[in-house]
């Protein structure tokens, strides 16, 4: 079983995201089980559990991990092809995101849809692979900062910016014969917490803080000041 894999077809989306095929998504994804074991825990009749485990099957998201003698009848048992699933845009290839149409690094919806290429490239880089049968060279930086102000926060911005520029002009090389392009996207965003204990008014304090920005922005643009791209108060 992966750990995560991504769902790149339309249809097979559609079929994950049934609630019924998703709650035994999630059984199967905990241990292998038969259409019987499933329909208690499920409250469905087992020919019901069944067809929606055809279905799934029929998707890729599901698979045989064995058989089982019960009495007169072999029992298949299914287990999830993955512990979890992500949806690649390509599943909504019409409408999916374009980071190239705008470019706004204080936009959270251009972040939203660096985010959605993030997911459908890397998606479609280790599908190729594992037909391939190849390793994917990827690496991430996951980390969590609180910062003590705002000021603090645009000034980390701004040392990451400059420190990241300069690794990229530093090792560049578009004339290398056999070298490979590769993508780096860098992001901050306010962490998301258990709504359970989340400050209900961290939100407005988030968008407040933006919106301040963004009229700072306005306001460097009248005056002549710093542009958003070298202006740490406007990050």
């Amino acid at each position: 079983m992966l750990d995560v894999t991504v769902i790149e077809d339309a249809e097979a989306a559609a079929v994950s995201l049934d609630p019924v095929r998703a709650r035994l998504l999630a059984e199967l994804a905990a241990g292998p089980a038969s259409a019987a074991m499933l329909a208690g825990k499920v409250g469905l009749p087992r020919q019901k559990v069944n067809y929606h485990l055809k279905a799934l099957e029929r998707h890729g998201l599901v698979e045989l991990a064995g058989e089982r003698r019960k009495g007169n009848v072999t029992e298949r048992l299914m287990r999830a092809t993955a512990a979890s699933y992500v949806i690649s845009p390509l599943a909504l290839s019409a409408v999916q995101p374009d980071p190239d149409r705008f470019r706004d690094q204080l936009s959270a919806r251009w972040l939203l849809a660096l985010g959605a290429r993030l997911v459908r490239d890397v998606g479609s880089l280790v599908t190729g692979a594992a037909k391939a049968r190849k390793r994917l060279a990827t690496y991430a930086l996951d980390g969590e900062v609180r910062f003590a102000s705002a000021a603090d926060r645009a000034a980390f911005v701004q040392e990451l910016t400059a420190g990241v520029s300069a690794l990229i002009r530093k090792y560049d090389a578009p004339g290398a014969d056999g070298g490979r392009d590769h993508r780096i996207v860098v992001a901050l965003h306010p962490t998301v917490k258990d709504p359970a204990t989340t400050d209900p008014t961290a939100t407005e304090r988030a968008v407040t803080e933006v919106a301040g920005a963004r009229t700072a922005i306005a306001e460097a643009a009248d005056t002549g000041r710093p542009t958003p791209e070298n202006d740490p108060e406007t990050h």
